[in-house]
């Protein structure tokens, strides 16, 4: 069933190459699927290749328990495809891993672009605190399930 909205922010969805984004979504039906270490390094590897093969620069990330937040610049195709291939090719490789079926993503997915009036720092700063928010550690740099590029900031 689509979330009543839902088809309203996907009309409006705009995907500028070069442009920095922060992107988040969460696991199908919230269930903390990333708990488990596989299944959160599965995501981290996922967005590093990404940003390896230059779809991306990856510049943070941070996997919690039942949802994925990171902050990139799109350097090749869409938002929609991005997501598609992140989300496809890591639900695969966690029921394989963990031996369970059935899906490990919801379909949707939220971005929000960087704006003129803000910076890059404060979308970073959002993204590697949520562990902190959500009282998983005192330190943002304690949490295992995060990654961020601090040379490309």
């Amino acid at each position: 069933m689509e979330h009543a909205g839902k088809s309203q922010l996907r009309n409006g969805r705009y995907s500028e190459q070069c442009r920095v984004y922060l992107l988040t979504t969460c696991t199908h039906d919230k269930s903390p699927i990333f708990t488990n270490g596989k299944a959160a390094n599965i995501v981290l590897g996922a967005l590093k290749w990404l940003d390896q093969t230059e779809r991306i620069n990856l510049l943070a990330a941070v996997v919690m328990p039942d949802h994925l937040h990171f902050v990139a610049q799109l350097r090749i195709g869409t938002l929609a495809s991005l997501m598609q291939s992140l989300k496809g090719y890591t639900g695969w490789q966690i029921n394989h891993v963990l031996k369970r079926h059935g899906p490990v993503w919801q379909s949707a997915y939220h971005d929000r672009a960087l704006r003129r009036e803000e910076t890059l720092g404060t979308l970073i700063d959002y993204c590697l605190e949520n562990p902190v928010r959500a009282g998983l550690v005192v330190d943002f740099r304690k949490y295992p399930f995060s990654y961020c590029f601090f040379d490309r900031i």
